[in-house]
């Protein structure tokens, strides 16, 4: 609830600071248009009516304001943009309008709040998100790489692209224009260049995961499958304060959660809505990924591989191979069409139905294909069928 006397609504900008205010005991109006200084709108401020609630919108001028009015005393909220209503019939957008617009919310309580973080949990936040923006540059740059000597006809394929061999591979190429070899030169020296700032802020990041501050939260997040110590890393520093946050809000914070256009009897549900943060959907998301692939358990892989499979049907119950008579073509041993099982699902062989055969099915052998390797005439494949050795 709104206890303080003055609300007072900012417009901040790199160079300037519309200043709006209401006190709400004579019905005062204050404005102003202060220069970026920090102090000087401090003490704009406190020269108010006091007390005094401040609220300006969440932008690039960062949290120092922000921090500067919570140390002299005054309460300050940083408004979320993207979860501010605004009337669809007003087209009239100036500065000192905003800045009214946030003074009146704020009195009213109806500003959606971001969290301010600290001065750790910020620099924090600046190498993970340095780390993501190095990634996305060394991408850039390897593509540039690739398209360069796709344009020339020149392609790899002898393993994984990036690998050492590979690294080896595009230094050996040398090329007669000089303008084709000094923009492949500088493209290549781009991309060994990020991957040696890649590589420095990845050890950076995890030293500062293992401090004290962040290796609790760390550990319980890199728990999870899928989730590495850059990922968890990420994730902390990105969500900060995880108290504040359930299991069915937490998602809407993230922008995972469906879209919604309902209206009287009718519901529609769309996609995800893809708003709030950025950085940590987009870690989770790849975190997803990982966690889809099967899980194996560490060696498995050791032992025989005859120990791994699906016994046939046909040995579940007697241990020895005894398929139906009329499932079995004249000369081939019970044997033979058991080893023809192990190799497709359990269960399942491929049958054809043949005219002439009352509806007769018959396993697909030699004899009911032609030359060419297609089915005989009078033949009708059936995919899929399914007999079972009982």
């Amino acid at each position: 609830m709104f206890s303080e006397r003055t609300s007072v609504g900012l417009d901040v900008h790199a160079r300037s600071t519309t200043a709006w205010a209401l006190d709400g005991t004579t019905g005062e109006i204050f404005t102003d248009r202060l220069v970026v200084n920090t102090a000087d709108v401090v003490a704009w401020v406190r020269r108010l009516p006091q007390p005094a609630a401040v609220a300006y919108e969440a932008g690039p001028t960062g949290f120092v304001l922000a921090r500067a009015l919570q140390q002299a005393g005054i309460r300050c909220v940083v408004a979320a943009p993207s979860k501010m209503e605004r009337p669809a019939g007003d087209r009239v957008k100036t500065d000192k309008r905003d800045a009214q617009r946030l003074a009146k919310l704020i009195r009213l309580d109806e500003l959606p709040a971001v969290r301010v973080p600290d001065l750790e949990q910020e620099a924090a936040r600046d190498l993970t998100r340095a780390r993501d923006d190095v990634r996305a540059d060394l991408m850039r740059a390897r593509h540039r790489v690739a398209k360069l000597l796709l344009r020339r006809g020149i392609v790899y394929t002898d393993g994984r692209a990036w690998a050492a061999a590979h690294h080896h591979w595009l230094t050996g190429h040398r090329f007669d224009e000089f303008g084709l070899r000094v923009a492949y030169d500088e493209a290549l020296e781009t991309v060994w260049a990020l991957e040696a700032r890649r590589t420095r802020l990845d050890a950076a990041i995890t030293e500062l995961a293992a401090q004290p501050a962040w290796a609790p939260a760390v550990h319980r997040l890199a728990c999870m499958r899928g989730v590495s110590t850059f990922t968890a890393f990420g994730l902390a520093v990105e969500i900060g304060d995880w108290h504040r946050f359930t299991g069915s809000t937490i998602g809407s914070y993230l922008g995972l959660v469906p879209s919604e256009d309902s209206s009287g009897s009718q519901r529609r549900q769309g996609g995800i809505t893809k708003t709030g943060n950025t950085h940590a959907r987009r870690l989770l998301v790849e975190a997803a990924w990982h966690h889809r692939r099967p899980y194996r358990r560490p060696g498995a892989g050791l032992g025989p591989p005859r120990s791994r499979r699906r016994p046939c049907p046909a040995t579940r119950r007697t241990g020895q191979p005894t398929p139906a008579p009329a499932l079995v073509e004249p000369g081939r041993s019970p044997q033979t069409l058991h080893h023809q099982c192990r190799g497709r699902r359990p269960g399942t062989v491929r049958l054809v139905l043949e005219s002439g055969n009352h509806g007769g099915l018959t396993p697909i052998n030699s004899s009911t294909r032609t030359a060419g390797g297609g089915i005989s005439p009078g033949t009708v494949q059936r995919e899929e069928r399914s007999a079972e050795f009982l």
